[in-house]
């Protein structure tokens, strides 16, 4: 599930104060970096805050207003580099892409000029640009380490492929199904030991390979049963 970049407000102690962490589920600080401005898509710079970079997410707290604040979980960081490119943007800075819903509109900045208060679902892209731009290659080093820690979840996908497994003897029992003149195969897919996403051409294939090779195996019986006679 894709979680994109969200509003953040969770925040302990005195002053801007620091973000609350999931230390119950093993979330760690790895890194502290004062002064930063964030950037959202298309939007102007907000003004100077502290990234807080943990094993989990990516986390900007503004430092004039403790209700601003953005989380992004590295899960849904799909690329982050160092820019310094004046022509990409204006400031050296770490650049991220983010992921959104596949049914979240492509146009996330629309309002990025009336001053309206911004989708947060919507943003695609995210610049952080630290005051101290010498700093740049130690946070894209913690990012690299924090990605890391966050490999992307494998998924099963079923429709890749078979998991069809069948015992000798489960394969007999259903060989003796066979009447005189075709295989019947049990409508019960509870019958069978496997998962094949409601697809059980594979398991039709495996049974009339067998019954193939058993039907030349009784052709080749009869041939030398002939052969003996014929002596």
């Amino acid at each position: 599930m894709v979680v994109g970049l969200r509003e953040f407000l969770q925040r302990t102690g005195n002053g801007a104060g620091q973000p609350v962490l999931d230390e119950a589920n093993g979330e760690e600080l790895m890194h502290v970096q004062p002064s930063v401005a964030v950037v959202l898509g298309n939007r102007p710079a907000e003004s100077l805050g502290t990234l807080y970079i943990t094993s989990r997410k990516v986390i900007w707290l503004s430092d004039v207003d403790r209700e601003k604040g953005y989380a992004v979980d590295f899960l849904s960081i799909s690329l982050h580099a160092v820019s310094r490119d004046p022509e990409a943007y204006s400031s050296p800075c770490i650049y991220t892409q983010i992921e959104v819903g596949e049914d979240e509109d492509e146009s996330e900045e629309s309002d990025s000029e009336s001053g309206e208060v911004v989708d947060l679902s919507k943003i695609r892209e995210m610049r952080l640009v630290p005051s101290d731009a010498s700093q740049l290659d130690t946070l894209f080093e913690v990012f690299c380490e924090c990605a890391e820690l966050n490999p992307e979840p494998i998924e099963d996908n079923e429709e890749e492929g078979h998991n069809w497994v069948f015992s000798a003897d489960q394969m007999d029992g259903l060989a003796a199904e066979e009447d005189d003149t075709e295989w019947q195969v049990s409508q019960n897919p509870a019958s069978v030991i496997g998962r094949s996403n409601g697809d059980h051409g594979l398991a039709q294939s495996v049974l009339e390979l067998q019954i193939n090779d058993q039907r030349f195996e009784d052709a080749d019986e009869m041939d030398r049963e002939s052969e003996t006679t014929g002596r």
